[in-house]
């Protein structure tokens, strides 16, 4: 199986994923938590609770995808390691998944996700103790890095901690969050030149919807390979501090214009290319 071919049977399987967490009404089936004396403790709103309930419900569905099209499906043998979800092909081929959740904002944009770090495993990509690197297996490993998204409207109304109900009025309970959405893409089509909020050595996402579903955000032009060198070797403002060095650029046209700084000075004819070829093999002699 290639990349494009897993994509597009994940896509396919996850617009039936809805019936699988929203009523006919599109409103979340999960109303909270239940005791051992059948009382109902509503959930809260807060979104690392949410997603981490999305990914239960998620995963049984994942596991028919993976049964389904003759994959093994592995989860992480570590809490926070990446990914969400590992898919290996019967010749050994390896496609990661991260399960990803975000607040929709308004009909057209989101709020930004988390794309994994870009320091860590995406840098040692090829280490052998995976398991120091908070990844299931060396990041090179992944013939693909997909990301399962799932897009809700909150219902901030809905939820108060105060409160418990007994399961007789299970139908009482409104839900917290409704209106999903789905969609898969590579991790570097949805990706922006921009780390996460805050302090985060993480990788931002795009926030307009349309972007995420076509997976069009500004990697997508211009490709896997400079999404990798980008962030490779992207520098926050401390850790430039940190090593005494300043940021060579700091979003992507600062990028582009690093990178082509010197190019006019190249000489890139198939003369000139085969001469540097030829120089380098008698450097190595």
């Amino acid at each position: 199986m290639k990349n494009d071919e897993f994509q597009a049977c994940l896509q396919a399987e996850v617009e039936n994923f809805k019936q699988s967490i929203a009523t006919d009404e599109g409103d979340w089936i999960i109303k909270g938590f239940i005791d051992i004396f059948e009382r109902v403790y509503t959930i809260t709103v807060d979104t690392k609770v949410v997603s981490k309930v999305l990914e239960i419900l998620l995963y049984p569905q994942l596991e028919a995808f993976a049964s389904k099209y003759d994959l093994t499906l592995e989860l992480p043998r570590f809490q926070n390691h990446y990914p969400d979800a590992t898919f290996i092909c019967k010749d050994g081929t390896k496609f990661a998944l991260d399960i990803k959740s975000t607040i929709r904002k308004t009909s057209t944009t989101v709020n930004m996700m988390t794309l994994g770090a870009f320091t860590g495993y995406f840098r040692n990509r090829d280490g052998s103790q995976a398991s120091e690197k908070n990844i299931t297996y060396p990041y090179s490993d992944y013939s693909g890095h997909f990301v399962l998204g799932v897009i809700y409207s909150q219902n901030k109304d809905a939820s108060d901690e105060r409160k418990s109900f007994s399961i007789t009025e299970l139908g009482n309970i409104s839900s917290v969050i409704y209106g999903f959405d789905f969609f898969v893409q590579p991790k570097f089509r949805i990706a922006t030149g921009s780390p996460g909020s805050g302090n985060t050595k993480n990788i931002g996402s795009c926030t307009n919807i349309q972007q995420l579903k076509s997976g069009s955000g500004p990697f997508h032009a211009l490709g896997e390979d400079v999404f990798d060198d980008y962030w490779m070797y992207y520098l926050t403002e401390d850790m430039a501090k940190k090593e005494d060095a300043s940021r060579p650029y700091n979003n992507l046209s600062s990028y582009l214009e690093y990178k082509n700084r010197f190019m006019d000075r190249i000489d890139l004819s198939p003369a000139a290319m085969a001469k540097l070829a030829e120089d380098e093999e008698q450097s190595n002699e």
